[in-house]
């Protein structure tokens, strides 16, 4: 038998329900695994190396970002003129660690007292950054705020910038504390950095 108009109506209204029901108690999709965030902490070897013995992170990549220039080069960067920082773009499993976790954590790998380099590295292009998307800015603020609490000496006053293009640095960069592990460490200690990190955020 044929369903007369009032019972095809009624079919039809049931069916818009049940639809709705089902995507009312669906769950959210769940956040992207693989999430990146961009750090500027001085010498973007050290930033590397300390962001790549974090648990959770899959890979960091030196770089240039916040200034003007296209692909700039090392040594542009290097020359103070353009805007650009030494930074490094890194890539994180966010179902081992939260982007709130590795803020956090970036905040006791560099001087956050420090506005006009970092350890033995002096200039703008050693100034430390956060930078963050629009969706990351509240959180790494309210990770800012706390990390500004428990700074032992001084005022905390990396700032936390809008993220910009994020331009890879030259290959011979990449993994330097890898490649160059001799090298890497006897920079690393001249620099004291470690000692400094110490002074600021204690042990």
């Amino acid at each position: 038998m044929t369903p007369t108009l009032p019972r095809r109506l009624a079919l039809l209204s049931a069916l818009v329900l049940a639809t709705a029901l089902v995507a009312a108690v669906r769950p959210a999709p769940a956040a992207p695994r693989l999430q990146t965030a961009i750090f500027a902490g001085g010498c973007f070897w050290c930033t590397e190396s300390d962001m790549e013995h974090i648990p959770g992170v899959v890979s960091a990549v030196s770089g240039y970002t916040g200034g003007t220039t296209r692909n700039p080069t090392y040594e542009q960067v290097g020359s103070e003129r353009t805007g650009h920082v030494e930074a490094v773009r890194v890539t994180f499993d966010a179902s081992r660690i939260s982007y709130r976790q590795l803020v956090d954590r970036f905040w006791r790998t560099i001087d956050v007292t420090d506005d006009g380099g970092q350890f033995c590295d002096r200039g703008p292009n050693y100034r430390t950054a956060v930078f963050v998307t629009p969706a990351q800015r509240p959180i790494a603020e309210a990770s800012r705020a706390a990390a500004a609490r428990d700074v032992r000496t001084g005022r905390l006053l990396t700032p936390i910038r809008l993220a910009t293009t994020f331009w890879p640095a030259e290959d011979y960069h990449q993994d330097f504390y890898k490649k160059n592990p001799l090298r890497y460490r006897v920079y690393r200690q001249g620099c004291g950095r470690d000692s400094r990190l110490n002074a600021v955020w204690g042990r």
